[in-house]
């Protein structure tokens, strides 16, 4: 029998983490990225959905070698008040836009999953394109919405949010969900994500300081061109720090979840033991 996966919160990414929520979390997991650069995929919605929230974390793990993917499931093909943009049209353009924040912040590669905007279901069709996802690309870390926050949410956020976590557990680790991967396409049966970072939480726990990459955060953004009102670089940069100096901006929040799954006994070694007690329990 599988036992359930242990849901591990931690607030220490950087030291001023402990003083944020007073958890004194920081024994229990070193930071990401602790022991050299990691994978990381993000699993979003729409284009800018990664940038206006988490660029600047995307631009430092970069910076630290981290290697990041990036995965929509839209191309964000309404989201527009232009009367003459089809969505084809539009969908083309945020695709780009997309692209163009992600060589500002040195991603690796962008994957559109092609849903319409508005429509994303937490399905199996979607789990398994994530599962099959996790399996090619055995990122260690998996940035995605918290789909279970109680405010107002998204439907696309909430579901992808949702169909993340499922992917991740328990499907992703074993061989028996979505078996085709491995038939047809030649990739690992299973894979393992220990590390999951969601924003958009009403109780995040752990921090990532960005103020050394306020810049290329403002670049991400206006990549998203069709989605900002205002383009002047010095303004947004210049709001960004002023965020800052009121405890915001140079900061981003997420909550950390480790799932830990607790080892299961080998078949061969399990069933040798009874016959090695016994054997010991003979008199000599």
């Amino acid at each position: 029998m599988l036992q359930l996966p242990l849901f591990k919160r931690n607030g220490h990414d950087q030291a001023n983490n402990r003083n944020r929520r007073g958890r004194g979390n920081e024994g229990k997991a070193p930071p990401l990225g602790a022991d050299g650069p990691l994978t990381l995929m993000a699993i979003m919605a729409h284009p800018d959905d990664i940038d206006f929230g988490s660029a600047g974390s995307i631009a430092k793990w970069c910076d630290e070698g981290w290697t990041v993917y990036y995965v929509l499931a839209t191309s964000g093909d309404k989201g527009t008040h232009d009367p003459s943009m089809t969505r084809q049209e539009l969908a083309a353009l945020r695709e780009e836009e997309q692209r163009a924040a992600a060589r500002v912040l040195g991603v690796k590669d962008v994957i559109f999953l092609g849903y319409p905007d508005g429509f994303v279901q937490a399905n199996a069709e979607l789990r398994g394109q994530i599962v099959r996802l996790l399996r090619k690309y055995q990122p260690d870390v998996v940035l995605t919405f918290d789909g279970f926050r109680a405010s107002f949410n998204h439907n696309d956020h909430r579901n992808i949010g949702i169909a993340v976590r499922d992917a991740i557990y328990p499907a992703v680790r074993d061989r028996l969900y979505y078996p085709e991967h491995g038939e047809l396409s030649g990739l690992p049966a299973e894979a393992k994500v220990n590390e999951m970072l969601l924003t958009g939480s009403p109780n995040p726990d752990y921090f990532v300081d960005v103020s050394a990459y306020i810049e290329k955060k403002a670049d991400a953004m206006l990549a998203h061109y069709s989605q900002i009102s205002n383009h002047d670089r010095d303004l947004q940069i210049k709001r960004l720090r002023e965020r800052g100096r009121n405890g915001r901006g140079t900061t981003e929040s997420f909550r950390r979840e480790r799932i830990v799954r607790q080892p299961q006994p080998d078949a061969e070694a399990a069933a040798q033991q009874p016959q090695a007690a016994a054997a010991a329990s003979r008199p000599g």
